[in-house]
């Protein structure tokens, strides 16, 4: 039995997950290519248009068994692009609304119009739609006011972005609620502000990175 146990989820995610590797020559060079003191923004923003840059497999498939084993119901995702993760979020949601009963969500951010309505293209060939709700514009918008409890957020977005996204979310985060950021490794200087926050006494959060590439860091509300 596969971990999803949804061939027909599985199959979209095959096919997303090979797109986005496809991809990742074209993001190498061109990263390699350029400094970050040199890089154009707006080229760089025309460039990563039609980017899925998904949370690897192994990492979603991660982010699934411990929603699962919290009996997630009410998810919040910092950085949604193509609807990738969403995908393995919405289904630990709708596997735990099935066992458990009750209502579930995932809260998804996406700033980028036509990703966007690629995203929920994704959702709707999934099965899932009805368990995603998915804000357009700027997260440090979109995710003011966000209703408690959240059991679990995934911040996958790029790392100026990761503190204000967590901190919109923190005092939603019910105890035990996990937080998931990707890339704490490969990026942990611009990381810089994002981890002065989890490891700040007062947020009530501890954190460690796990060993997947790029790292990959865990912290848990207490």
């Amino acid at each position: 039995m596969s971990l999803l146990n949804d061939p027909k989820l599985e199959a979209l995610l095959d096919r997303l997950h090979a797109q986005s590797t496809a991809q990742n020559e074209a993001l190498v060079t061109y990263f390699t290519s350029r400094g970050r003191e040199q890089m154009d923004w707006r080229e760089f923003d025309r460039f990563m248009v039609d980017k899925l840059v998904a949370l690897d497999r192994d990492k979603a498939e991660l982010c699934y068994a411990l929603c699962r084993g919290l009996r997630a119901k009410r998810i919040v995702e910092a950085g949604t692009s193509y609807g990738v993760s969403t995908l393995y979020l919405a289904a630990a949601v709708r596997d735990n609304v099935r066992a458990d009963g009750g209502r579930g969500v995932v809260i998804g951010t996406e700033y980028e119009p036509a990703k966007a309505r690629t995203a929920r293209a994704h959702f709707a060939e999934s099965g899932l739609a009805e368990w995603i709700e998915l804000r357009e514009g700027d997260l440090q918008e979109t995710l003011k006011g966000v209703a408690a409890p959240i059991d679990f957020m995934l911040v996958d977005i790029w790392t100026p972005m990761s503190r204000p996204a967590l901190e919109r979310v923190l005092r939603a985060l019910r105890p035990g609620a996990l937080v998931v950021a990707d890339n704490t490794n490969a990026f942990r200087k611009d990381y810089g502000d994002y981890f002065a926050l989890v490891n700040d006494p007062k947020s009530g959060m501890r954190t460690l990175t796990l060993p997947y590439e790029g790292g990959l860091e865990l912290s848990v509300k207490l």
